[in-house]
């Protein structure tokens, strides 16, 4: 008879384990140290349902299809006609409706070339498709990367999600309605249907000895809960603006900043449950530069809002900022790969799990597929 797993932590990558794990037919405890589960797919509560910082799901990924076939995504919005006619993009000192041309060419000639892993983005990209397009393509990375200088990464980590993020097909990026704390209580009511039992406000202090231990926490965690000091990788650090306004007919639905790596998206445009009638749901997000403050990325970000919200402020209804630091998924730096970062299996029966570990994917995407190998390992013993 197999041992009980333990899950440690409730966000999504603790749930998937959970589920992943309970679906083989193993006993699971899942315990998590706040009195709500979701991590940082928690969402405000009503009536301003906003996600922790910019969200949004990749059909095209190995996550979405799991989450998916389960039908945990459902329902789940999208960019329609109307959202997309008012998709804009800052450079050229102003916002325009489309990108510029050498960063088109480079998202669609770059297609068939392969970007190396021991060069940087910034030398690479440069000398294929010149600084004009390279810089365009490190400002549009924005919502991908949380981080001020793409450049300084690897040239293949940064080039695969450039073109995932900037799919000229049919959009990929799908939205759970209700935000993605209702995508939480889905898994939540599957992970107790299939026998989880889920402990909130229960807070571990040290790994249990007794059966298979998943560790979902972020790295920061992991690395006091196991003892070991190496649990590190290289993360983003941005400035977070969340806003709800009266609607106006003269605001973008999405807004890529190509001049500052800066975004803002409408959610309320797609999901108009995120806000009360009359009034919308919008997001941003602006990386910070080394010792830039937290004030200072926020006036940024607030000069962002003033193009693709004009007379914000006067239509103010709600208003949340904050500062994420290291909690924006893993970067990998030039000569890395995701399979450099923090293994997986740490040996006598304990795994672990996050945005910041040895799995493929984009953001949120390498929680959920580092959750499945995880649970595949730890219910094989």
């Amino acid at each position: 008879m197999k041992s009980t797993i333990t899950v440690i932590g409730g966000g999504l990558a603790g749930l998937t384990a959970a589920i992943a794990s309970a679906e083989q037919g193993v006993d699971v405890v899942l315990f998590e140290a706040h009195q709500s589960l979701g991590g940082r797919a928690r969402c405000s509560p009503a009536p301003y349902v906003a996600n922790d910082g910019p969200h949004a799901f990749y059909k095209d990924g190995t996550a979405w299809r799991w989450l998916a076939a389960r039908g945990l995504t459902r329902p789940a919005a999208r960019l329609g006609v109307a959202q997309l006619a008012r998709v804009r993009f800052r450079h050229g000192g102003g916002l325009k409706r489309c990108p510029p041309a050498g960063l088109v060419g480079m998202l669609t000639a770059g297609r068939g070339r392969r970007a190396p892993v021991d060069r940087s983005f910034r030398d690479w990209a440069g000398a294929q498709f010149g600084t004009s397009a390279y810089r365009a393509a490190a400002g549009l990375l924005g919502p991908a990367l949380f981080e001020a200088d793409p450049g300084r990464l690897s040239a293949a980590f940064v080039f695969e999600r450039l073109l995932r993020v900037g799919s000229w097909r049919q959009p990929v990026t799908r939205y759970p309605v209700g935000g993605w704390g209702a995508l939480v209580d889905r898994m939540a009511a599957r992970a107790r249907h299939l026998g989880v039992r889920i402990e909130t406000g229960a807070r571990l202090d040290a790994i249990p000895t007794a059966g298979p231990v998943i560790v979902a926490t972020s790295l920061d965690a992991a690395r006091g809960l196991l003892g070991d000091g190496s649990l590190r990788w290289e993360s983003g650090r941005c400035v977070l603006l969340d806003v709800a306004l009266r609607c106006s007919r003269a605001d973008q639905c999405v807004t890529f900043d190509l001049q500052d790596g800066g975004f803002v998206e409408q959610f309320g445009a797609q999901d108009p449950s995120l806000a009360p009638p009359g009034e919308t749901l919008v997001q941003g997000s602006m990386p910070l530069w080394n010792n830039e403050s937290k004030s200072d990325g926020l006036r940024r970000l607030e000069a962002l809002y003033d193009l693709c919200a004009p007379g914000w402020r006067g239509r103010l209804t709600w208003r949340r900022d904050q500062i994420a630091v290291a909690r924006t998924g893993a970067l990998d730096l030039p000569g890395t790969t995701w399979r450099d970062r923090p293994a997986i299996n740490r040996g006598e029966n304990v795994y672990l799990t996050g945005d910041a570990v040895a799995a493929p994917g984009l953001l949120a995407e390498v929680s959920v597929n580092s959750a499945l190998i995880a649970a595949r390992l730890a219910t094989a013993n």
